[in-house]
């Protein structure tokens, strides 16, 4: 076949090490601009990235040439070495390893890109760790808790 079509929507989730709200408002905007850019540099296709202090969501169209490992190795270790060359937080940043990945079809495009791009609030009424909980339930994901985004105690 000369050509290969494809329509791949995903929404990947990850946090800052131990969800420390070390993103915030002021480097919000050019955390979340980097990181689009760079799902775009894989071949891939931002929608829409947001988040709030402690995480982020992104709505990307995925290339199928690109791994979704490769895209979240990208994205998290070129961001934060951007996050942690401009100095843009108190101290050095680290994004929690691991990340969740869930699938979407067509039908679900507006309703995914609203919710995504309602981080703030969203997040006024749900925490994190409770929202991502109700995802990997609602995506029938198995989980071990024991791997799920860690708090600073």
């Amino acid at each position: 076949m000369a050509h290969s079509y494809h329509q791949v929507y995903l929404q990947c989730v990850f946090a800052v090490k131990y969800r420390e709200a070390l993103l915030t408002r002021d480097i919000r905007p050019t955390v979340l601009g980097v990181i689009g850019n760079l799902i775009n540099e894989t071949g891939c296709k931002t929608f829409i990235v947001n988040g709030v202090e402690d995480h982020i969501h992104c709505f990307v169209g995925l290339k199928p040439a690109v791994s979704i490992s490769e895209l979240m190795k990208v994205v998290k270790g070129k961001s934060s070495k951007y996050i942690n060359d401009h100095k843009l937080t108190r101290k050095k940043f680290e994004w929690q390893i691991g990340y969740g990945v869930f699938s979407y079809s067509q039908s679900s495009f507006d309703n995914v890109y609203n919710y995504v791009k309602n981080q703030e609030t969203h997040h006024a009424k749900k925490v994190f760790l409770k929202e991502y909980l109700e995802l990997l339930k609602e995506f029938q994901v198995e989980y071990d808790s024991q791997y799920i985004f860690e708090e600073l105690i």
